[in-house]
């Protein structure tokens, strides 16, 4: 039995909230190993709709134990109140079920106040952030200022710590011309919420790996999406850690041998969320009809997602850089009724075909997308369980993306619902 993680292929919002929720009932652990809760999955269990931003999905499907992991940056307020909220739905979550790593580093109101501030700047580079906290807080961590769960069990090593953070944030405040944080009122909001949280704190590395060795199935579960990497994403327009596969081993504490088969989320058309490069982007009203079928507006944020036609160029890297064995292929049935379909094989840069998306922000905002056309179809892919429910030019569409990304399909989904997924490859027996 392999071990799996899972990935957005593209800019996330791929669907992986049903693609997750269906493997973590095979599942015994869920880790969750990168982000914040900047991110949201959407989870439909029979009558009842769950969104989680932290959580991570076995809390929802009944596997034995999920985990936030130390690549999280972790909100404990926002923990909290996901966990009050999920529990009025009738999901138990309790310290048996959910443990957190206590080297997770924590999101403080400071961070979120910052957040806010320079994305409603004037001036400067607007990235589209969800303003909860989330880079200046891995800001923190990598400049090794951050507190973490752990400290909130020490109160007595919290003001030498507070002291350190401020020393920056309060240089930085009072240079934007902003009130400068309280250290004594920080101190007590942290107090007042620790409680609350440590009992779910544990050594999530030594977990992790009792598990590994005790033969458990580990679904390792990722936010957002590789276009996002802070390494090999659209730079700067990224999230602030790493998206992609490697970082299921680092943000959990397993060694790489941990990890078995890599599962890329991908959607059959293209979104984005926020600002950046998207070279497929439809401004027209195929790109509105897409958005408006697709319901495409942020689990998280509300805001609509930005639309285009499937760009293979993006995936076939994102295939490389994630190490993807197989795609699972989300929202097909959205691309039903259109008389003709695109797909970007490659782009065009200053009068050159490449076959690659380039690294310089002023290359990747020249690019100009390559197309080969395909015949659509008329029929209805809504609810398909097996190839043969498919129209052919739908089969053929599928067929394309995986002769020009380089990687089978695992898992074709055709509606929201769980059971409306045609399975090729369970990635848990491969």
């Amino acid at each position: 039995m392999a071990n799996v993680v899972v990935v957005g292929s593209q800019w996330g919002d791929e669907g992986k909230g049903k693609i997750v929720d269906w493997l973590s009932e095979q599942a015994d652990v869920v880790v969750r190993f990168q982000g914040g809760h900047n991110a949201g999955h959407t989870l439909v269990v029979g009558d009842k709709t769950y969104k989680l931003s932290l959580l991570p999905s076995g809390v929802v499907r009944g596997a034995r134990l999920s985990i936030i992991g130390n690549g999280v940056v972790l909100d404990p307020w926002a923990l909290v109140d996901e966990i009050t909220r999920i529990t009025g739905q009738g999901i138990e979550v309790t310290p048996e079920r959910l443990r957190v790593a206590e080297n997770v580093a924590l999101i403080l109101p400071l961070h979120r106040e910052l957040d806010a501030i320079r994305e409603n700047a004037s001036v400067g580079t607007k990235i589209g952030t969800t303003k909860r906290g989330i880079g200046p807080a891995y800001e923190d961590k990598v400049g090794r200022r951050a507190i973490r769960l752990v400290d909130l069990a020490s109160p007595g090593t919290l003001d030498g710590k507070i002291d350190r953070l401020l020393a920056h944030h309060n240089a930085l405040r009072r240079g934007l011309g902003i009130e400068e944080v309280d250290g004594a009122r920080l101190r007590d909001e942290l107090t007042e919420i620790a409680p609350k949280v440590l009992p779910y704190m544990d050594r999530a590395w030594a977990l992790l790996d009792d598990e590994r060795r005790r033969g458990a199935k580990i679904l390792f579960e990722g936010a957002q999406g590789a276009l996002l990497d802070v390494d090999h994403g659209t730079y700067p327009f990224v999230t602030s850690s790493n998206t992609v596969a490697a970082q299921a081993a680092t943000g959990s504490g397993l060694g790489p041998g941990a990890i078995g088969y890599v599962l890329g989320i991908t959607k059959a058309y293209t979104t984005r969320v926020g600002e950046g490069p998207f070279p497929t982007e439809l401004h027209d009203d195929t790109g509105r009809r897409i958005g408006e079928r697709g319901r495409e507006f942020g689990t998280v944020t509300g805001r609509p997602r930005r639309c285009g036609w499937f760009d293979a160029t993006l995936v076939r890297q994102t295939v490389r850089t994630s190490g993807i064995n197989g795609i699972a292929l989300t929202k097909l049935d959205v691309l039903d009724g259109f008389d003709e379909l695109k797909i970007c094989t490659r782009y065009r840069l200053d009068g050159q075909e490449i076959d690659y998306f380039p690294a310089g922000q002023d290359a990747q905002a020249r690019v100009e997308p390559v197309y080969v056309s395909i015949e659509g179809w008329t029929e209805s892919t809504a609810g398909a369980r097996s190839w043969a429910d498919l129209p052919a030019e739908a089969v053929k569409y599928v067929r394309l993306i995986e002769e020009l990304i380089g990687c089978p399909v695992a898992l074709l989904s055709t509606s929201p619902e769980r059971d409306d997924t045609i399975l090729v490859q369970n990635p848990f027996e491969s």
